[in-house]
């Protein structure tokens, strides 16, 4: 391969770039744009849960126990039901997520010795919430129980033969946006890399200045280097942008080594945009060009990859499929290294696959490339 012929390619495809607008927009404001789309519209925390309570007891136990509920941020007191009233109106009218119920009795059965119950009433109809819920509500019963345990008999805790101290690595306040941004940044690199050079290759061939290059000297190597490298350089500088905002607007820190994000991060581009390419010899528009691309890189990087929906929860066959995403791995490394601020040292495996993607992508489109020509 001739360097000279390279840059030439390259240095063409980035002036072409840069007088097109909607290609500098796509490949630098559209990532920046779906980091803040997607970073404060998918939100797995659930706050300000909706609580509704019916009293029946009405004493200071009764109370101290709604306080708890009412103090811990996750509830927000918003009715007070008397004796008697339809509670599941409550939750189908949606006047409450959670109702929750102290019999008569409850002061009573506590001071006795004896064991009081509670009732708490939930609106399933969107399961995960629900059950995030009822972990907060389990929570909170099981320390006022402790309480109630401890001021009984006092030291008796202490003197129990386990004490649990629980304590969260990584991300101590459990906020999902930490959990979320790396990911979004695999799924949009994802995305912009296959649609630049799969756009780029097609609009060769729609304007005719495809066939110039091929009767040219230009070798199929030299042509998809020069083709790939400004791309790779511009999605490098999203890829800054997008950590940039992701620090900015959610307190998201690169805690590992910025060298080894690095790395993944370049060898990760390269299968993408290889992708782009191998997407380029199949397409014969810029419209199928962009529909095949949305397909073969938005469907797998949010649903097959981690990203939003664990793999361990999708059936076997689906999981076996989930090897061949790229992103499953890219999201492994980059929750690593910006979350646990670990190094590549600890997932060798996960960059051996990007890399072997990354060859068999890229020589695939070589080889359809060549046999174009040919």
């Amino acid at each position: 391969m001739s360097p000279r012929k390279i840059t030439a390619v390259a240095r063409k495809e980035l002036r072409q770039a840069s007088r097109d607008p909607l290609t500098l927009i796509m490949l630098l404001g559209v990532p920046t744009m779906m980091l803040l789309l997607y970073g404060y519209a998918i939100n797995f925390d659930v706050r300000h849960v909706r609580l509704a309570v019916q009293d029946l007891d009405k004493s200071a136990r009764s109370r101290d126990l709604v306080a708890s509920f009412v103090n811990s941020t996750y509830f927000d007191l918003v009715a007070d039901v008397p004796a008697g009233a339809d509670l599941g109106a409550i939750t189908e009218r949606r006047l409450a997520r959670a109702v929750l119920v102290v019999p008569e009795g409850y002061a009573r059965d506590l001071a006795g010795g004896g064991t009081a119950s509670v009732q708490l009433l939930l609106d399933g109809a969107d399961a995960n919430t629900a059950t995030t819920v009822l972990g907060y509500a389990e929570a909170l019963v099981a320390a006022t129980n402790a309480a109630l345990v401890e001021e009984a008999a006092p030291g008796r805790l202490a003197m129990a033969g386990i004490a649990q101290e629980p304590r969260v690595w990584y991300n101590p306040e459990l906020k999902s946006t930490q959990f979320l941004v790396p990911g979004l940044i695999g799924f949009i690199l994802m995305l912009t890399g296959v649609l630049s050079t799969a756009l780029a290759l097609v609009r060769e061939k729609e304007r005719g200045t495809m066939e110039q290059l091929r009767v040219t000297s230009l070798h199929p190597a030299e042509l998809i280097v020069g083709k790939t490298l400004p791309y790779l350089a511009i999605s490098l500088v999203a890829t800054a942008i997008i950590l940039v905002a992701a620090r900015v607007l959610f307190g998201v820190v690169v805690r590992g080594p910025y060298l080894d994000l690095f790395l993944a991060t370049l060898v990760y581009l390269i299968g993408a945009l290889g992708l782009g390419l191998f997407v380029s010899t199949v397409a014969e528009s810029q419209a199928m060009a962009f529909q095949i691309g949305m397909v073969a890189s938005l469907l797998p990087a949010i649903f097959l990859s981690g990203f939003i929906f664990p793999i361990r929860s999708m059936p076997l066959a689906v999981q076996v499929v989930t090897y061949a995403v790229p992103a499953r791995y890219f999201n492994v490394i980059l929750r690593g290294v910006i979350l646990k601020g670990a190094g590549l040292s600890a997932y060798l495996k996960d960059l051996g696959f990007l890399v072997l993607y990354a060859a068999v992508v890229l020589g695939v489109a070589y080889a359809r490339l060549t046999r174009k020509e040919a």
